[in-house]
């Protein structure tokens, strides 16, 4: 196989066309109106609620932001039950609130946060569960709300690759006391950067919104040690105009990941990793688990291949939270607690994925994959 021309990424923002966001700008304008919740921003919250079927829905100026203020608005303290295996911000937003974070291993095929380990963990510090929905799988929700409900735990989840992700017909965003999805360009639906907070509780509206303009009540009452989360109308601008086509991308996807997926279902090298029965995807990212043959055949020996051929997998994620500097010396940081989680940070690789890559680039990339481990 020749090398590609130009550099193939693991991903690619979703673009709309520059004249229908510039439509959306020239309204921002004629307004004079930039932020605290302007037309776009309300727009946009009622178009997403719509489309995520979400009973409560709070923009934010990034995903991080909006977990900082998830944990916040629940009043969590003590430790929280979480995976290792995610982006740094996951676990970030426990410490920034004076929380313990306390890893639990994965599950083997979804490698979301193991049910079946989580209760073992469970002390009289222990004030919620985080989990995190990897790739668009989902966690096993149910079994996670039935130890919660014995323990008197809140639930948050991380769904920040869960956009569309549904169970059984229920929106990802029905499940928890509160999920936070991302809007960073990196993700199916994005706003440029920002992000969002989808709760069950109706009380908690009144709060979050608080919280994430700086506590402010009105110009004379300040009520809570609130930050700074506000989404702008440039943001949200850019997030009406991606939104109407989300759904053709992920179409796009899926078509992607068929021909991924027939292409190594013979590959005993090769494990896809998929959501399973009964899950809508959201068609975030196409991960697999490179099985290694030999010390020499693999993930790292294939992602290292791969780029000399102008292909830019990602080992995701990779290393585990739990061996930051910041977090191994906890006692659930240590490797003998999370053997599932060390060797899927072994394996796992994301593949090019983004519906303009085009079902020949990924018949080649799929086809380099499975010379190099065989």
């Amino acid at each position: 196989m020749k090398k590609f021309n130009e550099p193939i990424q693991v991903t690619r923002p979703l673009f709309p066309r520059l004249k229908d966001y510039v439509g959306n700008l020239e309204d921002v304008w004629e307004s004079q109106w930039l932020s605290n919740g302007g037309k776009q921003h309300q727009l946009l919250e009622k178009e997403l609620q719509a489309h995520m079927g979400a009973p409560n829905i709070s923009l934010f100026n990034n995903g991080t932001i909006a977990l900082l203020t998830a944990i916040q608005s629940l009043r969590l303290q003590g430790e929280v039950i979480t995976t290792p295996f995610s982006f740094p911000a996951t676990t970030h937003a426990l410490q920034w609130n004076n929380i313990t974070p306390v890893f639990c291993d994965l599950d083997e095929h979804r490698l979301t946060i193991d049910p079946l380990k989580i209760e073992s963990l469970i002390t009289s510090k222990t004030s919620a569960i985080l989990g995190v929905h990897v790739y668009g799988v989902p966690c096993h929700v149910r079994e996670i709300q039935q130890i919660a409900d014995r323990h008197g735990l809140r639930v948050i989840y991380d769904a920040a690759h869960a956009f569309g992700t549904q169970i059984g017909g229920h929106p990802i965003a029905s499940f928890g006391d509160i999920s936070m999805f991302s809007f960073h360009p990196t993700k199916l639906f994005h706003t440029g950067e920002g992000g969002a907070l989808v709760y069950n509780d109706d009380n908690l509206k009144q709060r979050i919104e608080y919280l994430k303009n700086f506590g402010i009540k009105n110009e004379e009452e300040v009520i809570l040690p609130g930050i700074n989360g506000k989404m702008s109308e440039v943001q949200a601008s850019l997030g009406r105009t991606v939104l109407p086509l989300v759904e053709e991308e992920r179409a796009k996807r899926a078509q992607l990941r068929a021909v991924y997926k027939e292409i190594f279902k013979l590959n005993e090298n090769i494990v896809v990793i998929d959501p399973g029965e009964d899950v809508v995807n959201s068609e975030q990212y196409f991960c697999i688990r490179i099985k290694a043959k030999d010390n020499e055949i693999n993930r790292d020996y294939v992602y290292e291949q791969l780029k000399t051929l102008n292909i830019f997998s990602r080992k995701y994620f990779y290393p585990l939270i739990s061996s930051y500097p910041c977090y191994k010396n906890l006692k659930s940081a240590e490797s003998s607690n999370l053997p599932v989680a060390e060797q899927a940070a072994k394996e796992v690789l994301c593949l090019p994925f983004y519906g303009s890559l085009g079902v020949d680039a990924v018949s080649s990339i799929a086809g380099e994959v499975v010379k190099i481990v065989n």
